[in-house]
């Protein structure tokens, strides 16, 4: 069976900085395009260069890496009316970009030509026809059909003599948008379909989609467009982009690769780096990861209910609709309240428990009592790992706790220098010890006293940093008196963990969370508890 190559066109970098909350300076979209040109994306979009410097800029410097087969566009709009279009600045400032393919934006609405840009009819259709001829002299030219669903519902006929006024300039690429992103699946195959039929006299012309995601459908309309016969898809990665974003490539490419018949992305290259390109993209964005974005959050193989992990254990395929390790994800197994033996003893595998039903439930019966409580181990493996060795009987305390004391404050009335003083004492093997630090808050004095106690009995905390912190209430109804929950990421050279603790009072609870950050890094290097 022969497989139909589609394109993916990634406009991240221009739609996708358009989301609310979002802003990439200009080394973060140089490093976004080098990854989605090692990932093997086919088109990547850098901006409009009329807009801003910093998209000029881009343009200028994207040229000096080595891209492979990815090309660079560059994003504008059709002249302007009554201007010619080699006299158009925005024109020229497309051609200065010196990409290989310009995508060019026009208007093929019947209403938004005569409402929004005040044109005729007519000269909309020289607008357009007369940008993509100018460009098509420099580049290869995209045609950006924008609104083109909603412009072919209102007026069929004048919409598709849009598609034939860019066909004519030359235009190799008509890309059909549903920019306001309300219209369903069946309604997108259709209106491909027809669009397709019209310009059969131009068959160098193929077809793409760029679909918006305001009915929560831009991914199912980007597929349906594919299996009508376009063959290059436009979105974003992770699917960020203005209002309710734009068509997730992730979530695309996956599904065109791995769950339909007969077609192929990214040449045919595996695509374990999805998982990867996504959360860099959140990273670099400063945006929160989505849990339980499909294929690829961290939630979209994890696992909670015991009679589910049960099932995977046997079978992964019964709760699992692909091999995770397929888009570079991996399988989670969560301990809750609701889990059953199985959860347990998937989690706890270095401890050797599988056989000792006993154990399991003394350790189900403890998480039971704790989440009661206002615990929860789903990210906090650290403070689970340390439960099962107390459960288990194998934990030694490297240090206890005997008191510690926070004070946090201004240190002038005028200035207002706010400042944080932790006190503490600990044992050590047989040894009481004393130490005071300041932090730039509670937590990171209280982090600081407690590394330097420690630090001269056990140097291998020397290469343990936090790297999160984050804190959440229990019992909303309570006010100010309510429980808090912290969870702490800790990590080393080789791994990093998740902690807990949970207190009615914010620093025992950050403090507990603390000592078990501590206490998981000295087990997990087997370090000998000083005596």
């Amino acid at each position: 069976m022969t497989s139909t190559p589609i394109q993916i066109y990634d406009t991240t970098l221009r739609d996708g900085s358009q989301g609310e909350g979002v802003s990439f300076s200009l080394n973060d979209k140089l490093q976004i395009a080098r990854r989605l040109a090692e990932t093997g994306i086919d088109f990547v979009e850098g901006g409009y260069p009329l807009s801003n410097e910093k998209d000029v800029a881009f343009f200028e410097q994207i040229r000096k890496f080595d891209l492979g087969k990815t090309k660079i566009c560059a994003f504008g709009m059709t002249r302007r009316r009554s201007v010619k279009a080699a006299d158009d600045p925005g024109m020229q400032s497309l051609v200065k970009a010196e990409t290989p393919v310009i995508t060019v934006v026009g208007k093929t609405w019947d209403y938004h030509a005569t409402e929004v840009l005040r044109v005729s009819l007519e000269e909309n259709l020289a607008m357009i026809g007369e940008s993509v001829e100018f460009l098509a002299a420099h580049s290869e030219v995209i045609y950006d059909a924008e609104h083109f669903f909603d412009g072919f519902v209102a007026n069929p006929e004048y919409t598709l003599k849009t598609l034939r006024a860019a066909a004519q300039g030359g235009a190799t690429v008509m890309s059909l948008c549903d920019t306001n992103g309300g219209s369903l699946p069946e309604q997108i195959a259709q209106i491909t379909q027809a669009a397709i039929e019209s310009l059969r006299d131009f068959p160098a012309v193929t077809f793409g989609i760029h679909c918006h995601n305001d009915g929560e459908l831009a991914v199912a309309n980007s597929l349906a467009a594919v299996d009508a016969g376009a063959t290059q898809v436009q979105g974003t990665i992770n699917g960020i982009g203005e209002r309710c974003g734009n068509a997730d490539l992730i979530s695309v490419m996956a599904n065109l690769a791995l769950k339909k018949q007969g077609y192929t992305v990214l040449d045919g290259r595996g695509l374990q780096p999805l998982t990867e390109l996504s959360r860099f993209v959140y990273e670099t964005a400063n945006l929160q990861w989505r849990g339980g974005q499909a294929f690829v959050g961290q939630s979209a193989f994890a696992h909670k209910g015991g009679m589910h992990v049960h099932a995977i254990n046997k079978a992964a395929a019964t709760y699992e609709h692909i091999d995770p390790a397929l888009v570079g994800n991996e399988r989670r197994i969560l301990v809750s309240e609701l889990s059953g033996r199985s959860n347990i003893v998937a989690v706890a595998t270095r401890h050797s428990i599988e056989d000792d039903r006993e154990v399991q439930d003394k350790i189900l019966a403890e998480v039971v009592r704790l989440e009661n409580q206002g615990f929860q181990f789903e990210n906090a493996g650290g403070s689970f790992d340390l439960l099962i060795k107390r459960v288990v009987g194998s934990f030694a305390p490297h240090f206890s706790p005997i008191k510690y004391r926070v004070v946090a404050g201004e240190t002038s009335a005028d200035e207002k220098d706010v400042y944080a003083e932790a006190i503490l004492k600990i044992r050590i093997g047989d040894q009481d010890c004393f130490n005071a630090a300041e932090g730039h808050g509670p937590v990171n004095a209280l982090d600081s006293a407690l590394r330097a106690a420690l630090l001269p009995s056990y140097p291998q905390l020397r290469d343990m940093r936090l790297v999160d912190y984050k804190v959440r209430v229990v019992d909303n109804g309570a006010g100010t008196a309510a429980g808090t929950r912290v969870n702490i990421e800790s990590c080393d050279k080789d791994e990093s963990w998740g902690t807990i603790g949970v207190s009615d009072n914010i620093i025992e609870a950050s403090f507990n969370a603390l000592v078990d950050s501590f206490e998981y890094k000295l087990h997990k290097d087997d370090v000998t508890p000083a005596t």
